[in-house]
């Protein structure tokens, strides 16, 4: 995955423009370099299909013919989407091979190696996902088949700086190292999609599984996940899983895919929209429901509920209502963090997984936990 999250898309009422994934950039520049390598000239702009039908040109930023070899870059375009290869340069080496070769893919500089089982490529090969390595395949097929020849190639796929922008994605927890990782299913990037991120979450979920965890941690952010690191020191890298705002997105992967023990950890706020049955917990995307931190906090002490009750209802943050309560006595941390695992257990739907819940405060302490 690599999202870079941000607050929401533009506010300025104009139309979200989509963009064009590392996959269908790589597959445009080993296209170019291909083709000018059998026939001395690059194409510039380079059309490819889509796995979807839809045929898009891409101009080059550099072409290189030299020595038996050609590379061909482009400048990675991801529309308004928050991902940070955006205008990367996404470059193709393209070399012939012996017959019989088939096409080999290669990690060149800033793309990642895979390391750990459990994603869809398997350890030591470079990180290029599927749907890239077929859609590069057709290109290689089509272009040697106008020359007559079999699809014996060598493609070496790098992005600039793919090393630096890699440490701003999730790869090192799925045991990608190296440089980012080439990815895409349809060649698009649709803007503020969720897709990205609930992929890189069952990603992470599978790795933990082929690793034979027995506890993964989704957290919220990075003061929840901290608490919980402090919780258990003993957890490595694999086991934390970025859960962000998708919930839904995790739990109803390990209700299919379980793993025997799972802690949420999460911003009070966060929290409270889960335990009121939200499954996405974006500012944008639910609210803090009010009348049900009062209903939480009636059940802790009716007569405290009752005094606090107007002045819960024209609260503004969940913070001005957690403060509220601890100034009553009200233990309302716990209650959310109970009421956020009734949640979690109702979307598992008793699959075998153990559930706990840990709300911290903003300064990253813990507040309440349940489970």
């Amino acid at each position: 995955m690599q999202f870079d999250p941000a607050d929401g898309p533009p506010k300025d009422g104009r139309p979200l423009k989509r963009g064009w994934t590392t996959g269908a950039c790589a597959t445009a520049a080993a296209k170019a370099a291909l083709t000018a390598l059998l026939t001395g000239e690059f194409p510039d702009p380079v059309e490819i299909r889509l796995p979807k039908g839809e045929t898009p040109a891409f101009p080059l930023a550099r072409q290189r013919l030299s020595g038996g070899e050609a590379t061909a870059a482009i400048i990675k375009d991801a529309g308004d989407d928050p991902d940070v290869t955006h205008l990367a340069e996404v470059a193709a080496t393209v070399r012939l091979l012996p017959p019989g070769s088939g096409v080999v893919f290669r990690a060149g500089e800033g793309v990642g190696t895979v390391t750990l089982p459990g994603l869809p490529i398997p350890p030591g090969e470079p990180a290029i996902n599927p749907v890239p390595r077929r859609m590069m395949g057709a290109v290689a097929a089509e272009v040697c088949g106008r020359h007559g020849r079999a699809a014996d190639v060598e493609i070496t796929v790098g992005v600039a700086n793919g090393a630096d922008l890699a440490r701003h994605t999730w790869n090192g927890r799925l045991g990608i190292v190296g440089g980012l990782s080439i990815l895409g299913t349809t060649g698009i990037v649709h803007p503020f999609s969720c897709s990205a991120w609930i992929h890189s979450i069952h990603r992470g979920v599978d790795v933990a599984r082929a690793a034979g965890l027995h506890h993964v941690v989704g957290s919220t952010g990075s003061s929840s996940e901290d608490a919980a690191r402090r919780l258990y020191p003993a957890l490595g890298e694999v086991a934390f899983l970025d859960m962000g705002d998708f919930a839904g997105g995790l739990l109803k992967y390990l209700r299919v895919h379980p793993i025997p023990r799972l802690t949420i950890a999460g911003g009070f706020a966060k929290l409270a929209k889960l335990g009121a049955g939200s499954m996405d917990l974006h500012s944008g995307r639910s609210q803090v429901d009010f009348a049900f931190l009062h209903g939480l906090a009636r059940r802790i002490d009716p007569a405290a509920a009752r005094r606090l009750e107007p002045a819960i209802r024209e609260a503004v943050t969940a913070k001005a209502v957690l403060d509220m309560a601890k100034a009553e006595g009200l233990d309302l941390g716990a209650a959310v963090a109970a009421a956020a695992l009734d949640t979690v257990r109702e979307v598992l739907r008793g699959a075998p997984v153990a559930a706990e819940v840990i709300a911290v405060d903003r300064t990253g302490a813990v507040i309440g936990r349940a489970g």
